[in-house]
Formats: structure tokens, sequence, C-alpha cells
């Protein structure tokens, strides 16, 4: 249809007709106009401190409800400062538009010193987007806007990037397109789901390897499982796709040589939604002797690394709902054994260094109160890395960490994205001292909202992974105690409420007013603290 709106208007209408319900972001004068048009949507904007929150929480929002992230920043440094985010969105396989200012299409590469200039914007973003529009008409917008929103509902959802150039942004939109259905996923073949499931009914060990791919298809995944007897290793992107306590998981322990052994004695491994990669495992290359059947959505993910005997180029729940129909109830008859998983749990579980007992204190004082529906936000933290494995999940999208690229300061901001996303949850952002003050001015945004989101802070006063990781190599610590503020005083300037737990009593008491407060509550447990021992 046609429209007396502006470009940015546009945009923002045409967001609302996509379905998305908020945007996270800081205006500033290059983006001006699609503030014009939020300020005539129903869309709610959650104004953030820092372009880089607008992103962890688009992030977190995401992999909270299922749906889009948005974040809105202005042109040059709005775009930077998102990029970290950006690029964990990437790496994670998240659904996130990030969409932007530039400067007028006659000034682009040119170096004319405008204000936010990059000599080349799309070329500094593109590596971290599946894919980056630029537009030169506007015209263009409806078929940015449709492509994004295609790659999110068709492909692997890694983030997309459109950018408006300023002379576009307030000239008038030419049309707003009805948005039309987005091509659906690619289907299995059905010859190779019959060799996948004849692999399966003939295996004497057969096991699953679930990845993020499958956050969607739980209960398609524990069909198979079931129907197979199949052991099943979770990767920690699929924390809880399958309960922890099911005795055909063994969780997230695919970095415990346990599990790794496991893996390799499987005479049929069917790995489904994952890229196999080194953050899943912590080795170069897993010891896969069986055949492998792989399910991807991705084709490049299922031509490297590991070969497969049977590979399904697919989405994850139908095929492997397809793979249960064609085995027609009947599975294998061999199975690894319950009592050597139930064995390889107990020994998972009992080879916690001293280090990570103190973390499992915290972990199952949280775990005691935190509502089986209930969300974790972590950062790159040593507890968050205990937990990983340890911390047990019976429900999807309920565990975010950062895996691939592995950035500080996630949690608190994905965490408000979160609770935004499932208001009727509770939330929990788990990060260490030196990761939480990357991104603490987003404390500001959560007391604004009065979100009331439990950050759990582990003070170590160190880059404590860091920090050991010198000792080991022989390397004298350099840069890893840095100067801690007061974390009480500093979560009352900001107007939360702070806690400081001397028990596993108080920590739960803690957790628990929190996630009622009005408000976020800070609660600092420091590694020292005695009843920790």
């Amino acid at each position: 249809m046609t429209t007396n709106m502006t470009c940015g208007q546009a945009a923002i209408a045409l967001l609302e007709q996509y379905g998305v319900d908020t945007v996270f972001g800081i205006p500033g004068v290059h983006t001006l106009d699609f503030y014009r048009g939020l300020a005539d949507s129903t869309i709610r904007h959650v104004g953030v401190r820092h372009e880089q929150g607008a992103g962890f929480m688009a992030d977190g929002y995401a992999r909270a409800s299922g749906r889009p992230g948005v974040c809105c920043v202005i042109t040059g440094p709005g775009v930077t400062n998102a990029a970290t985010p950006i690029g964990q969105a990437f790496s994670d396989s998240v659904p996130v538009l990030m969409l932007s200012s530039v400067n007028g299409r006659d000034d682009l590469g040119r170096g004319r010193g405008r204000l936010h200039e990059i000599t080349d914007q799309q070329a500094a973003i593109a590596p971290l987007v599946s894919a980056s529009h630029s537009l030169r008409a506007a015209s263009e917008l409806p078929l940015a806007m449709a492509d994004a929103f295609d790659r999110f509902a068709s492909q692997r959802p890694r983030p997309v990037h459109i950018e408006v150039p300023l002379d576009l942004l307030a000239a008038p939109a030419v049309r707003i397109e009805t948005p039309g259905p987005s091509r659906a996923k690619p289907a299995p073949s059905p010859d190779a789901i019959r060799a996948a499931a004849k692999l399966l009914r003939e295996a004497k060990r057969p096991l699953m390897l679930v990845g993020g791919g499958t956050v969607d298809c739980a209960a398609s995944v524990r069909r198979l499982a079931e129907l197979t007897s199949s052991a099943v290793i979770v990767t920690v992107a699929a924390k809880g796709v399958l309960p922890d306590d099911h005795p055909l998981c063994v969780g997230a322990t695919l970095l415990t040589e346990g599990t790794q052994a496991l893996l390799a004695s499987a005479d049929v491994v069917l790995a489904v939604g994952t890229e196999l990669a080194e953050t899943d495992s912590w080795v170069d290359r897993l010891d896969i002797k069986g055949k492998l059947i792989r399910i991807d959505i991705d084709a490049r993910t299922m031509a490297r690394d590991y070969p497969a005997t049977v590979p399904i180029l697919a989405d994850a729940g139908p095929s492997l709902d397809a793979i249960a129909a064609e085995l027609g109830g009947k599975g294998s008859s061999s199975r690894i054994p319950a009592e050597e998983l139930a064995r390889l749990r107990k020994e998972n579980h009992a080879s916690l260094g001293k280090l990570q007992l103190k973390h499992g204190k915290v972990l199952d004082a949280i775990r005691a109160v935190l509502p089986e529906d209930g969300m974790i936000a972590s950062d790159m933290t040593q507890i968050a890395y205990t937990a990983n494995h340890y911390f047990p999940m019976s429900q999807p999208r309920c565990w975010f960490h950062p895996v691939g690229f592995g950035t500080l300061g996630y949690a608190l901001p994905a965490a408000i994205g979160a609770k935004l996303a499932r208001p009727e949850s509770a939330c929990v952002a788990m990060a260490g001292d030196a990761g939480f003050l990357f991104t603490v001015q987003e404390l500001a945004t959560a007391v604004e909202l009065k979100l009331p989101i439990a950050i759990l802070l582990w003070n170590n006063d160190a880059l404590g992974q860091i920090a050991g990781d010198m000792i080991h190599r022989g390397i004298p610590e350099i840069a890893v105690k840095p100067r801690n503020p007061d974390f009480q005083m500093l979560g009352k300037a900001f107007g939360a409420h702070v806690a400081k737990p001397t028990s596993a009593a108080q920590l739960k008491k803690a957790l628990t007013d929190a996630f009622v407060a009005d408000g976020p509550t800070l609660i600092e447990v420091h590694q020292s603290a005695s009843w920790l021992d």
C-alpha cells in the first residue's frame, strides 16, 4: 500500500507487521525518523545506556521468546558498539535484527569527515551477520525487511543488519508491503530418513548429541531418544531440551573425559542441530568412531570437520519425527546400559575440584528456589563454566550462555531482554566481578524498568580464569587483579536492592525476595566467604 510516511517511520511500521513488540536502543541525531515511527507505533522501546546493552538485550529477548530481537542504533559508533553482541548472536545462532542509519548516499565511501562516518560501515559489520542490506532506494526497504524475516524463519537464525542512509531516512517511503509467508525450512530427504532409521535400528550402542538447533523440538528429541534407547548428550546451548534427570541424559558434560569416552564408544551417533564446535567440548576434535548421522539446517556446518555417513540437510524437528515414523515404534534392541550412564553421571559430579565445589554450593541454592521455567543468563565467569555442566535444567530456552564468541558483559543485559520477553518467569543474571563491570550501566535500565531480576555476582576480585591460566603457563600475573568498587554501594547508587548473604539459607532468601521485588537485586557472593568452605 502507498504511504505518506518517511522511510524511518515505514521501517517501524514494517516491524509491527512482522510482529515485533519491543525495540532496544538509544535515540540519536541520526535515528530521529526511526523514533518518529516508534512514537506512533505500539512497539515498546527500551532505552538502554550503551548500544552494547541494546544488542545483548535483543539477544536475550530472542533466546527467551524464540522471536527475533531488534536493536536500533546510530551510524558509526552505534554500529561498532553493538558489533560485539551481534558477533555473539551470530556465533550462537540467535535471530537479531540490527536497524541502523548510515551517512547519506552521496557521502558513502568518500571520507568527507561527516558525523559518525565510517569508510565502509556495511563492510565493517558484514562478517558478523548473515546479511547486511544498505538501502539505495526507498523501494528497497520492504524487500530488505522481508529478506531479514525470511532468513530468521527459514535458515539458521543469525543476525541481519539493515542500514538506511540519512537522506532516505527522512525521505518519503514508496510503499509498505504486507508481509507474505516466509519460505519453509528444508524438509528431509526420504532416502536419508530411511538410511538413518536403518542405522539406528541396527545400532548396539546408539547415542544422540543434541545441540541448540533443537530448542524448539524437545518433544521430538525425547520421543526418538526413548524409542531408540539412545544415550543423550546435550550441548550448553541445548540445556533442558532433555531434562537432566532423564535416565538417558548425561547432560552438557561433553567437556569431561568420561562423556567423551562414551561418545567414542557409540557405534551410531546422531548429531542434531550442533556444529560440533570446539566450545562444545574444549578439544580440537572429538573422537567419533561410530557411524555418524548429522541433521542440520546449515549446509556449511554439515560439510565441515565431521563427514557424515548419513547427512540430513533439514530442520531438526521434522527430521527427528520422520525418523521416528520410519522406525514404526521399533527401535534398537540394544542400548548403552542404564547403570553405565548412571555411573558416568556420578563420576562427572564427583570430579569437581575445590573451587567448583564452592560454585556448587551457590548453584545448589539457586536451583532450590528457581522455578523450573526460570531463566539464567550467565557471563564468561568461572561459576558459569561450572554451571554449564553442573546446573540441572528441565526445560529449553532457560539457560543462556555466550558460548561461541565468549564475550564478557553478556549476563545482565541479556537477562533484561529475557525478562521483558517472559515477564512471568523468574530470571537470574549470573556474572563475575569483571564481566559485570563491562555492562554495569544497564543496571540503571533494569532499575528504571522495575525488573525483578536477581543478579548473582560471583566476586573473586580478579580475572580468575586468566590468572589461573597465567600461573599454569608460568606467566607473571599481569592485569588480572584489578581494583574493584564496593559492589554493595554501587548497587545502591543505581537504586537497586542489594544483599550479601553469609549462608546458603540467606542466599536462598535473597533470591526468593529478588524474584518478587520492585526492581533488580544485586546479590554478591565472594569466593572467600567462609560459608563456601
